[in-house]
């Protein structure tokens, strides 16, 4: 829609001509004045929904020139405003005007509930409906609310399935620019989150949260059916299924199932053969990451186990267990004729060697050595 703004000025109220000789603009419709004509002009714009500035390239309307420009400069990448402090650039003044006031400290916009001040109008207004409340963004497909328009429109490509931002390296794509970033970190290795007690970096701000409760020792998520407690919410998943029995994960060769993904995933290269992980020492090949590190240990001498009634160190956890034994007298292995044993070897070779008379080798077992 385009309008004669001479034929809308002469039939316009008074109160939008000049007054004195001081030109005084003041807008019928929501009160506001302007010193100039040009000025009062767009402002006109708000109400009529006049456009009239159109992008040749993709067909898009608006109100002002200036908003044209800045618009052009996403079909032509180009930045104009250029930070001095950091180096980045800015396709619009006021964004850049945002940005500088990161450096100087300046937070012009302050909350009348709660003292907080913030950059710019935009944000005060959306901190605002904290306190108010309000969601005035809503989903037309299921009418979920929302109080910031961005999370409304990352919120719709749940239902459109659109996923606009792509991975030049792998072309990879993703509905939120954030979950873009954090998987290029996988290309380039960047590891931007580091521990301040031991230095160990990460890709994402989550991963580093939850290591860090090895340091602080902090574990958040309880057991509603025995008390114990855990660093991960998803190692309370996996322990409840000692009190459930749940196994959800089967095998699609044997039907057998499993507690865990990995161990379905160990358990299912027993049928392919497959043998991932191999030792730089001397090549031999395991099935199990477990294996491999416990195999590595015959290279290295490492024995990260050891006895806190002796001090006697070992390189296998199951060894450790089956040494303790001898300093508790535990012998959990019971052969049907009545003799107990500490290890599970013992009681096989106690029945092999048929120094048992009870032909058929049953026995119980509590604990499974190595």
């Amino acid at each position: 829609i385009f309008m004669n703004w001479g034929v809308y000025l002469i039939n316009c109220p008074l109160s939008h001509r000049r007054t004195g000789k001081k030109s005084h603009h003041s807008c019928s419709d929501c009160g506001k004045s302007f010193t100039t004509r040009r000025s009062f002009i767009i402002h006109l714009r708000i109400h009529t929904g006049e456009k009239p500035y159109h992008c040749d390239q993709c067909g898009k309307f608006f109100a002002r020139a200036s908003n044209l420009t800045t618009h052009q400069r996403t079909h032509t990448g180009e930045k104009p405003y250029s930070c001095d402090q950091c180096g980045k650039s800015f396709a619009a003044y006021n964004t850049f005007k945002y940005h500088l006031r990161i450096y100087e400290g300046e937070k012009p916009y302050r909350c009348l509930d709660c003292g907080k001040n913030f950059v710019n109008a935009g944000a005060l207004i959306v901190h605002q409906r904290v306190h108010t409340g309000e969601k005035p963004y809503s989903c037309d497909q299921c009418g979920k609310s929302f109080a910031v328009a961005s999370t409304l429109i990352r919120h719709q490509r749940i239902h459109t399935g659109e996923k606009p931002y792509s991975c030049n390296l792998c072309g990879k794509s993703f509905a939120v620019s954030d979950k873009l970033t954090i998987h290029q970190r996988i290309h380039t290795g960047e590891r931007p989150y580091s521990c301040d007690q031991c230095g160990k970096c990460f890709a994402l701000a989550s991963t580093l949260n939850k290591h860090q409760r090895i340091h602080t020792g902090e574990k958040p998520y309880s057991c509603d059916q025995c008390g114990k407690s855990f660093a991960r919410v998803s190692t309370l998943t996996i322990h409840h299924r000692t009190h459930t029995g749940e196994k959800p994960y089967s095998c699609d060769q044997c039907g057998k199932s499993f507690a865990l993904a990995s161990t379905l995933t160990a358990h299912q290269r027993t049928h392919t053969g497959e043998k991932p992980y191999s030792c730089d020492h001397c090549g031999k090949i395991f099935a199990e990451s477990g294996t491999l590190n416990t195999h590595q240990r015959t290279h290295t001498g490492e024995k990260p186990y050891s006895c806190d009634q002796c001090g006697k160190s070992f390189a296998e956890s199951g060894t450790l267990i089956s040494h303790q034994r001898t300093h508790t007298g535990e012998k959990p292995y019971v052969c049907l004729c009545g003799e107990s044993f500490a290890r599970l070897g013992q009681i096989k070779k106690h029945q092999k060697a048929q120094i048992c008379h009870i032909s058929t080798p049953s026995y119980l077992t509590q604990f499974s050595d190595p």
